[in-house]
């Protein structure tokens, strides 16, 4: 097959969380550890770094990777889901898997695949840690997917593991309180193997120390720890300031543990976070005049800090294109952003969409104004044609918005 014959096969033949929601998810280990232990338990082979938490663990993974890599370790990075091509998923030193490993990978192992019949996330991970393993990492930082107890890439044993925060995403799934949705992303917390939290919260602080306790390992909160220095950074946005010190204090840790990470590739790492590792979509400024900006923030906990955001960014008319899935707490973040604001409600091309109609609706009672658009392409068209040199054109909601903007982002900027 050819690499998007692959990929077709995948998504054709396995659940995929980031296409149909609640039904791909496949809590436990069963049709992991059977994966790995026949792919020779290539997990085993490498030292990682385990990334959990509500919003910010992607950026923050990336960020432990870009300074990993600077430091001269060959470094590889597990995240999901991607925006525009699934190699985003899987990098080793910022480039992403060879077409012709994932081909390769499907095509030896369909008959395993067939019989476990695996989630698409679990044949990913699985298909990562192959790659790291036959690349000979030196260490791979691995995102969770969801939750952290029974997500399938808590097979893993850290050197360090990392909470950036927790707010109510995914609630049926993880519970529907702070501190039930802790237990979960506490889970990953080995015996021995030091954590680092992001944030104080008063309802899951407890969780974690008693966890940490009961495991005989270190814990530090970031936010309680020496501030990181003020580097320069890539990654724009307010929220990233809370992810920046959650990766500070996590580099921190690494260096008490035995790892080389100079101040230079630190702050080398910072400043080029993403151009290193590929990150799209956090806070990514595309042009000027007029400014077009795009988020992946999706959920009540991450928009929050959009909108305030949008707030401080001076422009004489803010305009929003925005689409949600069904599975989110879309009534709460209507309820966030700014009312002034002209929308352009639109839905990607997923099941899991909002339709756009039924999204203005909610909107319009929300006290929101605008319209509704069968397409992405044809919200950020109009969007584009309405704006004056001085507005702001911003796109998110959605990682599906982001990535279909960006996917297309030639043709629309050019028209």
């Amino acid at each position: 097959m050819t690499y998007q014959e692959t990929l077709d096969y995948l998504y054709a033949s396995q659940p995929a969380f980031h296409l149909v929601g609640q039904a791909a998810y496949k809590p436990g280990f069963g049709n992991t550890n059977r994966l790995l232990a026949a792919l020779g338990n290539p997990h085993q082979r490498f030292r990682s770094i385990h990334v959990a938490g509500t919003n910010g663990k992607g950026s923050t993974s990336h960020l432990l990777a870009a300074v990993l890599q600077q430091a001269g370790y060959r470094t590889g990075l597990c995240t999901s889901p991607h925006l525009v091509d699934f190699g985003e998923r899987i990098r080793i030193n910022g480039q992403k898997i060879e077409p012709g490993f994932v081909a390769d990978f499907v095509e030896h192992h369909r008959n395993l695949l067939d019989e476990v019949k695996p989630s698409f996330f679990e044949t990913t991970m699985a298909m990562a840690f192959a790659w790291f393993a036959g690349k000979q990492v030196d260490i791979a930082v691995v995102e969770v997917g969801l939750g952290g107890r029974l997500d399938s890439t808590n097979v893993i044993m850290p050197e360090l593991s990392v909470i950036t925060n927790i707010g109510f995403d995914h609630t049926e799934f993880l519970g529907n309180t702070l501190e039930k949705i802790a237990g979960e992303k506490a889970g990953i917390i080995k015996s021995g193997v030091p954590v680092v939290v992001g944030e104080t919260q008063p309802e899951t602080a407890p969780v974690f120390m008693q966890k940490a306790a009961c495991c005989n390992c270190r814990i530090f909160f970031a936010d309680r720890e020496p501030l990181c220095p003020d580097l320069p950074c890539e990654l724009q946005g307010i929220y990233q300031q809370k992810n920046k010190q959650t990766a500070w204090t996590a580099i921190r840790v690494l260096r008490e543990t035995g790892f080389r990470i100079s101040d230079d590739a630190l702050a080398d790492g910072f400043a080029h976070v993403c151009t290193l590792t590929g990150l799209q979509g956090r806070w990514q400024r595309i042009q000027q005049q007029p400014a077009v900006i795009c988020d992946t923030g999706h959920n009540a906990h991450g928009i929050r800090y959009v909108a305030e955001q949008l707030k401080q960014y001076p422009c004489r008319k803010l305009r929003i294109v925005l689409g949600m899935v069904r599975d989110k707490d879309i009534a709460d973040v209507l309820s966030l952003l700014p009312p002034h604001a002209v929308y352009y409600f639109t839905q990607a091309r997923t099941p899991r969409a909002m339709p756009s109609e039924t999204l203005l609706q909610m909107a319009t009672r929300a006290g929101l104004q605008g319209h509704a658009f069968d397409s992405v392409h044809a919200a950020c068209r109009k969007a584009l044609e309405d704006a004056d040199a001085d507005d702001l054109v911003f796109i998110g909601g959605s990682n599906f918005v982001v990535g279909e903007f960006l996917a297309d982002k030639e043709q629309i900027l050019s028209n």
